[in-house]
């Protein structure tokens, strides 16, 4: 693994395979490059013939932790731009799924000239999917911050295990200002809740238009509440000739590895486990010219 300065920030990344066009590939959440799961899909990939980069997002992994911008994944779109800058990487192809597909689509929509070709899956939508990611990703924060300042975010569970990860971040979380965090905890909320106009969080469907390279969707799964089959669906309305395809994995997938996780079994099934299935048709896909 490297890094590079991205914005203030360390960003740490790896690239994997000797040639081929790029590929970037994006978890969802806050999982890093080492998540369960998201490797094999990485060295699938590379056996078809291209490179892939992982990549740690702020607040993701071994990067450092940063918070500006519109959103998160706002940030992280223009995280990602400066990544591709500093290692003089030319347009390549942008793969990712659940909040790494929102990564994606957004970078496609504010750098344009970055991208030649979008693969989507476990796309996040809907009233409780866009509520479940602020509770989980904002909420405990803005709670901690205005009860005990910045000094107690290194105190969280979350935050304990990006500075066990990059032990700068300790530092970089107590020194950030209170009142300027709170500010943007808040702008950071407002981005999940459900708007009119705004099929993904926080992107007014409009946007949508800037996306005009080969787009691949992985439709949601049937009762994923997370990444709803409806808004794989509407996404492939708004992003003119792209093109959808049936999950690979069962219908439920995602249900059933949620249930797992919650079991505390030590052998629990991953949540990207079955990411790896993506492979075939991503790079039928890929190979399309």
């Amino acid at each position: 693994m490297a890094s590079v300065t991205v914005n203030g920030g360390e960003v740490v990344y790896e690239i994997l395979g000797e040639a081929g066009d790029l590929v970037v590939l994006t978890p969802g959440g806050r999982f890093g490059m080492n998540v369960p799961g998201l490797r094999p899909l990485a060295e699938a990939i590379v056996a078809g013939g291209y490179r892939v980069l992982l990549w740690d997002r702020p607040n993701c992994g071994a990067s450092d932790v940063q918070f500006y911008g519109q959103s998160e994944s706002h940030m992280r779109a223009e995280t990602l731009d400066g990544l591709l800058d500093a290692l003089d990487e030319g347009p390549c192809i942008l793969a990712g799924g659940s909040g790494g597909a929102r990564d994606s689509m957004l970078t496609a929509m504010l750098y344009p000239e970055r991208v030649t070709k979008l693969a989507l899956w476990n796309i996040v939508g809907g009233v409780y999917g866009m509520f479940n990611l602020g509770a989980f990703y904002v909420l405990p924060s803005l709670q901690t911050v205005r009860g005990g300042g910045t000094e107690a975010l290194p105190k969280m569970r979350e935050w304990r295990e990006r500075v066990a990860a990059n032990p700068r971040n300790d530092p970089r979380l107590r020194n950030l200002d209170r009142d300027e965090f709170i500010k943007l905890s808040l702008r950071w909320l407002n981005a999940y809740v459900p708007k009119p106009g705004q099929t993904i969080a926080g992107v007014d469907d409009e946007m949508f238009e800037r996306i005009t390279v080969p787009t691949l969707i992985i439709r949601g799964g049937v009762g994923d509440l997370d990444h709803p089959k409806r808004t794989s669906l509407e996404v492939s309305c708004l992003i003119a000739g792209s093109t959808v395809i049936e999950p690979p994995w069962p219908e439920d997938a995602w249900e059933r590895a949620v249930e797992d996780q919650g079991s505390g079994r030590v052998d629990h099934f991953n949540l990207f486990d079955t990411w790896v299935q993506a492979a075939p048709p991503i790079l039928e896909f890929l190979d399309r010219r």
